[in-house]
């Protein structure tokens, strides 16, 4: 039987996402949604799903199809989700070893807390054969993962890793909202070809244009909640928006309010030798890097190379950056200076600073809530402190979105949202990891364009970690590589 949307109206946190939906989706047949950040697109997954149901219209399905959704990380998990505690967690070599291991996740073997014996700890017995799981893991490349834990694994480990948790289910209809996203490069095509094999699974996928794999038969396109285009993929044009261009008279309003810059060193790092070690595990080693102030770098590799951990040690965020030969902003870490006083001068964006964030806090408070490294906002702020939040949410493009909690955005419009708050304070030194992961094409530029002419214009010094050469704004001229938790010199 199709999927059929009836006149269908879909509401979300009390705010209609999708209206006017009328089509069929045939069996059988592959569908990729594209549409802007915030156009819908993961709405409609959810509808698909059962998650949330019209309020006008209704939608069929058969119901004995198996439907299985993936998710962005394990929060959603009434089992896992509670070890998703804090995002400094799986640098914390103690804390990182809460929770269960990846191969107890995928066999479905965690009890629910309650029922485990007080003298051992029982597990469920495996729910697979050894055979099935065996060929799912090989397929997205988790063999070697098996005995981590869920908390240690890198954010494009997660994204593996949730996939094959689906894949076991022996679903009908697979949807997956961003799969990509997180994945290196070599992850991303390797996922593409295996989405491309799955020739008895229908897949409904939100992606970007350029990672549909070849299987696809049919696009549909959404915008401001509706359909804009539904047919053949051969058929299909996609928009490209006009290229976005920074109010000079916006930042310079900006520069006049913002406290004077921290700027009394000549070296924002240097670590000499730099290296993590969980027990026997190597994650970083012989890291020798100096990044002077007002110089901007691109730090780079596949997943699991230890570039988080690299950006843990700088942030604070990972206790053996205590155990390292670690200047920051001219002075050795440990010599007395408070983490706080650090932040103070840091600017930071991650994905699992976006994980934990308390997702019920409005926009507006998210963005003030950076003058103070705090997850909320919790005391006052100057007049001159407010007008600066709204600024930077004028520069986001987001001001219209100032009072909605942060739920009630799209994850793209999220992602600004944290940019606005990692540059509210004016820091001597920004990292964004991965800041353009769940990003559209046209936001992605969007983002590129507004870190570009920050950068250049308050000279920031600059830390930007990303899969991708295409992300990397222009002010970037530095590198650096890492492989397997070394430099690798290209």
């Amino acid at each position: 039987m199709s999927i059929i949307f009836k006149n269908a109206e879909i509401a979300k946190n009390n705010f209609v996402i999708l209206s006017d939906i009328e089509l069929l989706i045939e069996p059988e047949i592959n569908l990729v949604i594209l549409g802007d950040s915030g156009s819908g697109k993961s709405t409609f997954l959810d509808v698909i799903s059962g998650n949330i149901f019209p309020s006008k219209g209704k939608i069929e399905k058969n119901k004995s199809k198996k439907i299985i959704s993936v998710g962005r990380d394990y929060s959603f998990h009434r089992l896992v989700g509670p070890v998703y505690q804090y995002y400094q967690q799986r640098f914390n070599s103690q804390d990182a070893e809460l929770g269960p291991t990846v191969y107890e996740i995928l066999q479905n073997m965690i009890i629910p807390v309650g029922t485990i014996n007080e003298n051992s700890v029982e597990h469920n017995p495996p729910q697979y054969s050894e055979e099935w799981l065996e060929k799912i893991v090989k397929k997205l490349h988790l063999s070697h993962l098996l005995d981590q834990k869920i908390t240690s694994l890198s954010n494009g480990e997660t994204r593996r890793t949730l996939i094959a948790n689906a894949l076991l289910k022996k679903p009908d209809i697979l949807l997956l909202d961003n799969p990509f996203t997180g994945l290196d490069v070599a992850s991303r095509a390797e996922l593409k070809t295996l989405l491309s094999e799955l020739s008895d699974i229908q897949i409904i996928l939100v992606a970007n244009f350029k990672d549909i794999p070849i299987n696809f038969d049919k696009v549909l396109q959404l915008e401001n909640g509706k359909v804009s285009y539904f047919g053949k993929l051969s058929d299909f044009v996609p928009k490209y928006s006009i290229p976005y261009e920074v109010s000079k008279g916006l930042l310079l309003s900006i520069e006049k309010l913002s406290s004077k810059q921290f700027d009394s060193f000549e070296t924002a790092i240097r670590l000499e030798e730099g290296k993590v070690k969980y027990g026997n595990k190597i994650v970083l080693q012989e890291i020798d890097w100096e990044v002077k102030k007002g110089e901007k770098w691109a730090l780079m590799g596949p997943n699991g190379s230890g570039k988080s951990s690299l950006l843990s040690l700088i942030t604070g965020d990972n206790p053996q950056c205590y155990q390292n030969q670690l200047y920051l902003f001219d002075k050795k870490r440990g010599s007395g200076e408070s983490i706080w006083d650090l932040k103070k001068k840091i600017g930071f964006v991650s994905p699992e600073l976006h994980l934990y964030f308390n997702k019920n806090t409005t926009v507006w408070k998210v963005v003030a809530s950076g003058f103070f490294d705090s997850a909320g906002l919790f005391q006052k702020i100057s007049s001159e402190q407010q007008q600066l939040v709204e600024l930077y949410l004028q520069l986001v493009s987001l001001s219209d979105l100032k009072d909605r909690k942060l739920n009630q955005l799209s994850f793209g419009q999220q992602r600004l949202v944290f940019l606005a708050r990692a540059l509210v304070k004016n820091p001597a030194l920004l990292i964004l990891d991965e800041p353009c992961q769940g990003l559209d094409y046209n936001q992605m530029v969007f983002f590129r364009t507004i870190l570009n002419e920050i950068a250049i214009h308050q000279n920031k010094t600059l830390l930007f970690v990303t899969h991708y050469d295409d992300e990397i704004p222009a002010c970037i001229n530095q590198k650096l590589h890492l492989f397997g938790g070394k430099e690798l010199n290209l």
